[in-house]
This record gives structure tokens, sequence and C-alpha cells, in this order.
């Protein structure tokens, strides 16, 4: 299985071939389009020359970082923040990870430590962490024992929850018609 999101082919293919790509796209993927957060690691390394490693952006100039986020069209709807999350996540993976993002996922010893892993990056909850780990197991392989139970109702066999279920235009409106179902049901629940 590989990356099939409605977004420029060689951004797919960056997406599949480089985790750290996959690992910002997610990172990115909050309050903004989907396809706009995981097409980002593309136009990033467009503008960087080349794919970048995490070692190269932990050690990034952190203003240089924000205006490569910022120029037109920006990588994301707040790009000095997002810019600063990024690196912080680079310096994760440097730190714990020997600067390889597949570090953080090839050798988890189950679900569970999967899961717990992605949490213990900056900007990752519970839900982002396990919508990562259901990405990662439906999408990469990624099957540690107990993976689709630690991945929650994203794990689900069949499921239209999450960017981890899309595999082509259908299953897209599929999932954005279920966050539209949840987003309505937030809104009318009683105040508490």
């Amino acid at each position: 299985m590989t990356f099939s999101l409605p977004i420029a082919p060689e951004a797919n293919e960056l997406l599949d071939r480089d985790p750290l790509a996959l690992l910002i796209g997610m990172v990115l993927d909050q309050q903004i389009p989907l396809e706009k957060a995981f097409s980002s690691p593309y136009v990033l390394a467009q503008r960087l020359g080349h794919a970048p490693t995490a070692e190269e952006l932990a050690g990034f100039d952190p203003e240089a970082l924000v205006a490569i986020f910022a120029q037109p069209p920006a990588l994301h709807r707040f790009p000095k923040a997002m810019a600063a999350r990024v690196q912080e996540v680079c310096r994760v993976l440097v730190g714990s990870y020997e600067g390889e993002a597949v570090r953080l996922w090839q050798d988890a010893a189950d679900g569970k430590e999967l899961v717990k892993r992605i949490a213990a990056l900056p900007g990752f909850g519970k839900q982002k962490s396990q919508i990562f780990a259901a990405l990662l197991g439906k999408r990469y392989g990624v099957q540690p024992a107990g993976w689709r139970s630690a991945a929650g109702a994203y794990g689900e066999e069949g499921s239209h929850r999450s960017v981890a279920d899309i595999v082509d235009a259908e299953s897209l409106g599929k999932v954005r018609a279920f966050k539209k179902e949840m987003k309505a049901a937030a809104r009318s629940a009683p105040a508490r």
C-alpha cells in the first residue's frame, strides 16, 4: 500500500519513499486541508533544492526556516508556529532516533509502544498519534502486535475516519463526510 492522496504525483512519491516527509506531513495536518499538509513536504524539498534530513532541519536557523515556510504560498496557515514544530520534532528525532524518522516506528515492540513513541513528539496528542499509527499500519505495513487496537477507531478495517483510510477520491469523500458529521455532532453537543 502507498499514499494515493489527491495531490501531485511527485508529492505522493516523496511521502512513499521518505519517512521524514511523511512525518512532516502529519505534523502539518492540522487546521489546513490534508492535501495542503501532505503536499507541503514536497514544496519544502523544492524550496531547499533537496529533501531535507532531520539533522538539517533540527539545526536550521529558526528565522530562516520560518521564512521558507512563510514564502508564498505558505506551507501552512501558521508558518511560524509550524516551522518551529517541525524543527522541534526533528530535534527529537536527532536526540532519540539517530535522526531517522523510520526508527520512530521501526522497532516498536507493540502497538501501544508505537502510539506512545508518536505521542511523545511535540504536537502529537492521543488522537493524532492514533491516526499516525493507523496510517503507518494501513498504508506502510508497520503492524506491530496490537497496532489496530492501539490506533483505536482509526485502526479499524474499512473505516473512513482519517488520512489513513484515503486510497482514492471515493474514500477521500467518505473521510470528509465523517469529519463533517463529527464537527456537526460536536457543535450540537450540550455544553458541560
